[in-house]
């Protein structure tokens, strides 16, 4: 042979070297010998004659020291029939197979075994949406009617800030910056709205006659409507006598709809798009400055489809 054995040779040419070697062998040569003759490693001759009923070569790395037994493939399975409807995740049912004492493998192992064998989990049905409630009757399409609320956080300063519009004109009514969204918000800004749009001294007469009723449109009907999402200040019982003290009645939009409140959150987003410095205030009370110029420039100065 003019060339060394190559590094890698099938079944076929080991068992034929094999036989090579043992013929020579037999006629007097030494084993060295004849490696040096065919340029093959003297090791590696004698590693094919320890293993001579196999010589095809075997796989890389041989078997894993932590692959997975066909036993906990069985169990993850059987897990994943009995409480994937409920887990709807493969980390859960990770935990789940662990807290049972069926399996202990990892979440990713989980998911590997769930798409070999083609499971999948179903995804959570979404709460079919209900219709939008429209709005009663006797609150008409005119200004002073409709008022629309919600509060915005600016992080920077832990600030939580009510805003109350007019549904109708678009008018920034009031604001009030505070750290807590309650229910003294709420009272402390409608207060603030009625009374910079002359409506208290009315609002808490139709209230008094105690004859308001928001289903007969007989002139004693609330004075306004309070337009809001479900938020814990808004539906709270604090909120819900203050509202029938001052003769406004509440109107709620659907749960996890904000298209609902579509007038305050685009009015929301513009504050923060148009005025992006408000986003790095740190001071409550210069956040508190800002907003009463921009209220200003809001209401009589930018152009928009609701004012004037």
């Amino acid at each position: 042979m003019n060339e060394p054995v190559p590094a890698r040779v099938d079944a076929t040419v080991k068992a034929g070297l094999l036989g090579l070697v043992d013929q020579v062998v037999g006629q007097g040569w030494t084993v060295q010998a004849v490696c040096e003759v065919l340029q093959i490693s003297r090791r590696r001759v004698e590693r094919w004659q320890q293993r001579r009923t196999e010589l095809v070569d075997r796989k890389p790395g041989g078997v894993a020291v932590n692959s997975v037994l066909a036993e906990e493939v069985a169990a993850v399975l059987e897990v994943f029939d009995q409480w994937g409807e409920r887990d709807r995740s493969h980390r859960r049912l990770a935990y789940r197979g662990s807290y049972l004492g069926r399996f202990w493998v990892s979440p990713s192992t989980v998911r590997r075994i769930l798409i070999a064998a083609d499971k999948h989990f179903r995804p959570i049905p979404r709460p079919v949406k209900g219709e939008r409630r429209p709005f009663p009757d006797w609150a008409s399409y005119r200004p002073n009617s409709i008022w629309i609320y919600d509060t915005t956080h600016f992080t920077r300063c832990g600030a939580k800030v009510l805003i109350i519009e007019d549904l109708v004109s678009r008018k920034w009514l009031t604001h009030l910056v505070s750290s807590e969204e309650t229910t003294t918000q709420v009272q402390a800004g409608f207060t603030t709205a009625l009374e910079s749009e002359g409506l208290l001294e009315a609002a808490l007469a139709r209230a008094a006659s105690g004859r308001v009723d928001p289903t007969i449109d007989d002139g004693l009907s609330p004075i306004l409507l309070a337009v809001s999402d479900n938020g814990s200040q808004m539906i709270a019982a604090g909120t819900r006598q203050f509202m029938a003290m001052v003769a406004i009645a509440q109107h709620f939009g659907r749960p996890s709809t904000p298209t609902d409140q579509a007038w305050i959150e685009s009015l929301n987003g513009t504050l923060k798009a148009e005025w992006p410095h408000l986003l790095a205030i740190t001071d409550p009370a210069v956040l508190r400055a800002e907003l009463d110029q921009i209220q200003i420039e809001y209401n009589t100065i930018r152009l928009h489809s609701g004012i004037g």
